[in-house]
């Protein structure tokens, strides 16, 4: 078995999206992060901001509170409106080649295939609120902020896919970037790649 695309679930401050985006470099294969946002933004009429946070956080308390939340008379929400077009994007971009995603519950929209790579990142939570400190330069960044976070993606996940965010079972790998660092962290995924034989995209001329 080969595998060609790679799923990056993340904590929040983990540096998930710092692993997919160097891995996808080694690989030489394209990262789907910001252009899920934007084509979903323009397929939905949403804005970008609106697309960045509630297609991956939950706004609400608790899932039931969520699954509880505004619909149409066809018993759609626009999360759930949001959520079938990402889920759309998601699909036309993996149709075009080899590729990893950031987030997105990609893992989940992309289940069925076998030529998939499901990775979780994980890190203590001091080193998370440490990274986003220093890179955003915030200090209101809180362990309650953190673990809110973390919380809205875990009721977003387990609403759409009805499974449980970052149970290590339902991923192919989890790795602490916090003990292992960013940079071993793509080491290994790579490293799995390669022996799956993960195939380059052509590159442009």
């Amino acid at each position: 078995m080969s595998i060609k695309y790679v799923t990056i679930s993340r904590e929040y401050g983990s540096g998930g999206r710092e692993v997919g985006k160097k891995l996808a470099d080694k690989l030489g294969i394209p990262l789907y992060d910001k252009e899920i946002i934007e084509q979903t933004a323009f397929k939905t009429g949403f804005a970008e901001e609106y697309v960045k946070k509630q297609g991956e956080y939950a706004n609400a308390k608790n899932w039931i509170e969520y699954s509880f939340s505004a619909r149409n008379s066809y018993g759609m929400s626009p999360e759930d409106y949001l959520w079938s077009k990402q889920r759309e994007v998601i699909l036309e971009l993996v149709a075009k080649g080899p590729c990893v995603i950031v987030g997105r519950c990609a893992d989940y929209i992309l289940r069925e295939r076998t030529d998939v790579l499901n990775v979780f990142i994980h890190a203590d939570l001091e080193k998370r609120k440490d990274r986003i400190t220093r890179i955003y330069k915030d200090p209101e960044h809180t362990d309650k902020m953190l673990k809110d976070m973390d919380k809205k993606r875990k009721f977003n996940y387990r609403y759409y896919t009805e499974q449980e965010w970052g149970k290590c079972q339902n991923y192919d790998i989890t790795l602490d970037s916090g003990s292992l660092g960013i940079d071993s962290c793509v080491d290994i995924i790579y490293d799995i790649c390669k022996t799956k034989d993960v195939t380059k995209t052509p590159k442009e001329d």
